[in-house]
């Protein structure tokens, strides 16, 4: 069964999340800025014993998946890493629909139907 969150609750867990989301985008950041140099060196440790750099970028893959984790285990969605996007499951009229934050926005401001989506988001004062 999943939690269902208030809005105060859910913001109040979006205060402890957002310290994580910050570390997610610093992290994605990286790891984007050195892909161009990970398949050389992936190709090049597979047969010689590792890379230092390629050691690096998978630390901050073990960092992203804890993180990740983290957030999950708060039972709050993680529905697009690359935007931010996070889905806080909430009863409205004993429906489920989501509570919806993208990283970079204050406090909750939308909300949406579960089969709505991103692109369904309405404003958090019709919910």
């Amino acid at each position: 069964m999943s939690r269902y969150f208030t809005l105060p609750e859910a913001n109040e867990t979006l205060n402890n999340i957002r310290p994580m989301m910050d570390a997610i985008q610093e992290i994605r950041q990286a790891i984007l800025k050195n892909q161009p140099e990970a398949w050389p060196a992936i190709e090049k440790s597979a047969g010689n014993g590792g890379n230092r750099a390629l050691s690096n970028m998978i630390e901050d893959f073990e960092k992203l998946d804890a993180l990740v984790h983290q957030i999950q285990d708060l039972g709050v969605l993680i529905k697009d890493i690359n935007l931010g996007l996070l889905d806080f499951p909430a009863l409205r009229d004993g429906r489920e629909v989501y509570l919806c934050w993208q990283y970079g926005e204050g406090e909750i401001a939308f909300w949406h139907e579960v089969e709505a989506g991103f692109a369904g988001r309405q404003p958090i004062e019709s919910f």
